[in-house]
């Protein structure tokens, strides 16, 4: 396969792996309008050292297998639409010249093109880490919400797991060329291989940059996958099926409940320990691309 799928499939995993744990704070924070929600939401903290250990990676599993997967579905359909709208891209790593908004338009439809892993992954990866119901592990929750939902249960809250991902992705992709050229300015050859610094901070701030832009969503989309309630709705849609599980609040009912409740601050809970952990993943997971592209010759 080329290069760029594998490089963003083990930069993929490897920024999960290492942001997992201010991901947990993160999806807690953003679930909790008091410190006693934590109990009401059904969170159990490990009893033990063990257990504490354990628990940095709590809903790891299924983002790590999917994420990896997500990163290469997400880099492919950035490159190769980047492609099509500026052909004379000779190394996907080097887009000095490329006008700034076909890299936007590329980065949203990379972001749509990831619904399919993204959306599911989502919903057990939040689930997990809240240990709703007592189903600890990615397993337990993907065995939950597949009884009680089937397929359509694992896509619940896709609508708009799809539309943060496209918004968000075109300003990742936008935010970390801008960064990289303005860091590189210096040079006088655009193309110069850029420093492991300006890589670390073009892939901060980029991460940074596309959480704030998009955390009113994220809240929205994790307050919406992990509510406790789990009722089934039994329609005959054809001779023996069940339609998917479905939850009390829709999407608009849950914005409307954040903004009544504690205003525009209640769309930004959590925004702190989101930017820090983006800061460091997506400066990590930049890095690896951009690296092993650069082993693997950055191929086209």
């Amino acid at each position: 396969m080329s290069a760029d799928f594998w490089a963003s499939y083990f930069s993929g995993a490897i920024g999960i792996l290492i942001g997992n744990r201010l991901d947990v704070l993160k999806v807690r924070a953003q679930t909790s309008t008091s410190t006693g929600d934590a109990v009401a939401l059904g969170v159990r903290e490990p009893d033990n050292a063990v257990k504490r250990f354990t628990a940095l990676f709590r809903g790891a599993a299924a983002p790590i297998l999917g994420y990896g997967a997500l990163n290469s579905i997400l880099f492919l359909s950035f490159n190769r639409s980047l492609n099509m709208m500026d052909p004379s891209i000779f190394d996907y790593t080097k887009l000095a010249g490329v006008d700034l908004g076909k890299i936007w338009i590329a980065g949203a439809i990379g972001g749509l093109a990831t619904f399919v892993v993204s959306a599911p992954s989502e919903l057990i990866k939040c689930r997990a880490q809240l240990v709703i119901d007592g189903q600890g592990s990615s397993y337990h929750v993907w065995k939950d919400v597949w009884k009680h939902g089937g397929i359509r249960g694992l896509y619940y809250g896709g609508s708009i797991t799809a539309l943060r991902d496209s918004f968000g992705y075109g300003w990742y992709f936008w935010s970390y060329e801008l960064s990289k050229r303005l860091l590189l300015s210096r040079h006088a050859d655009p193309f110069v291989s850029p420093s492991a610094a300006d890589v670390l901070i073009s892939g901060g701030i980029a991460g940074v940059v596309t959480w704030v832009s998009i955390y009113p969503l994220d809240v929205i989309k994790t307050r919406l996958q992990t509510q406790v309630s789990w009722t089934v709705e039994r329609q005959r849609l054809l001779p023996g099926s069940e339609m998917a599980a479905h939850r009390e609040q829709s999407s608009v009912g849950i914005a409307r409940e954040v903004w009544r409740s504690s205003g525009i601050r209640g769309f930004y809970r959590g925004v702190g320990i989101c930017s820090l952990r983006a800061f460091i993943v997506n400066a990590v997971q930049w890095y690896a691309y951009e690296k092993i592209m650069a082993f693997l010759g950055g191929d086209r």
